[in-house]
């Protein structure tokens, strides 16, 4: 594995039915690629329990603080 995830997890919660709302986006793990290039690994920690759609994206830079 690279050093540094090149992709961020998400569980993506969707609103219910007849909502203005957003889905909302919940980062639960990290992703880094194989090797080969043919796969991925996704590490979630442990104690977290994850059910329905997961989505992994390029993560964002991050903001410096002022």
């Amino acid at each position: 594995m690279t050093i540094k995830p090149t992709h961020t997890a998400y569980i993506v919660t969707e609103p219910k039915e007849g909502s203005e709302r957003k889905p909302q986006w919940h980062p639960v793990g990290a992703v880094w690629p194989h090797k080969n290039g043919e796969g991925f690994d996704l590490i979630i920690p442990p104690g977290l329990s994850v059910s329905g759609r997961i989505v992994c994206t390029k993560p964002k830079p991050v903001e410096p603080t002022p």
